[in-house]
């Protein structure tokens, strides 16, 4: 292979001494994020409390998919930037600079969450000074996506307003199934008194799912890189009606279940489960749908196309039929 060649890994094209440089920084990384307990009084090194963060709490339960959907679309970054002839930049040192200072700042504040939000500053920055601003741009996204592993406390002020919506709209699809229900702020109960008072709490506001369905749109939309760019975020953001709806619609699946099948079974079994069997299922084919539509793909919008051939005939024209 002659210099001018492109080699077809990425790690193939660093050097024995930067192969040792990039091993002790990401190690130093490691372990400052891992192992070094600067957090919670010193109990806790940033990914502890990031595992204790991902709790009903804080609606994060599906905070452990981050890193590996994180991963996956990192590496399916990296494979097409095989046999492309890289060459790093320090002008990557920004970048590891200021998540360095987004450390100190984490330590010295005592915040976990600003730790985490320095590593795609820390590793976008390596993947700079190695590679190159070409390969940097490439993996941003994918790093960066592990900002939605983070816990937000303000989303926690939207669980009352999501919790009178999810009411409303179970309220008025019961109606629709021919359910009559009296709706007392988030408190639904039986017109026809043949169930007890059901109340929507917190968990059944949908907050939860739709944390975790944003997750998914957005790894869902970034993989879609045969969509133009306006289509990727119309399927990221697609998360948000969808997880509403599909919610809405959970919810008044148990007020059904409780006026023609059984009370006890529609407050506890069905309630645990429809979740799992209703609302995840529902919601990830409507991002199905959505991006086949978007992609032209849907069977029953394909437009026909009209194959013309052309016939020679004995006069030397030419005849043409659809």
């Amino acid at each position: 292979m002659s210099a001018q060649e492109p080699r077809n890994s990425l790690w193939s094209q660093l050097s024995p001494l930067a192969w040792a440089g990039l091993a002790g920084y990401l190690l130093l990384v490691i372990w400052m994020t891992c192992f070094y307990p600067a957090f919670v009084n010193g109990t806790q090194s940033a990914a502890e409390w990031l595992n204790s963060a991902w709790n009903p709490e804080t609606d994060y339960e599906h905070g452990w998919m981050v890193p590996v959907l994180s991963t996956y679309m990192l590496i399916h970054a990296s494979s097409s930037l095989k046999g492309i002839r890289t060459q790093g930049s320090l002008h990557g040192m920004w970048l590891t600079v200021a998540g360095a200072l987004l450390c100190v700042l984490a330590v010295r504040t005592q915040q976990g969450r600003v730790a985490i939000g320095a590593l795609p500053f820390l590793l976008t920055g390596a993947v700079w000074c190695y590679w190159g601003g070409k390969a940097a741009l490439r993996c941003a996204f994918p790093l960066f996506f592990l900002w939605m592993s983070i816990p937000l406390p303000g989303f926690q002020q939207a669980t009352v307003g999501m919790q009178l919506l999810a009411t409303k709209a179970a309220h008025w699809g019961a109606g629709i199934c021919g359910v009559q229900t009296i709706m007392e702020g988030t408190n639904i109960s039986s017109a026809t008194g043949q169930w007890d008072t059901y109340s929507v709490a917190g968990g059944c506001s949908g907050m939860r799912s739709l944390m975790a369905l944003i997750m998914v749109s957005t790894a869902w939309g970034y993989l879609a890189d045969k969509l133009s760019l306006w289509k990727r975020i119309i399927l990221a953001l697609s998360a948000i009606p969808l997880s509403i709806l599909a919610n809405a619609f959970r919810v008044a699946s148990i007020f059904i279940c409780a006026e023609y099948i059984n009370p006890a079974f529609a407050s506890k079994t069905w309630h645990d489960w429809s979740g799992l069997l209703f609302f995840f299922p529902a919601s990830l084919l409507g991002l199905m749908l959505l991006h086949g539509l978007l992609a032209g793909e849907v069977p029953f919008l394909k437009r026909r196309r009209t194959v013309v051939r052309h016939h020679n005939t004995p006069s030397g024209k030419e005849d043409s039929a659809s």
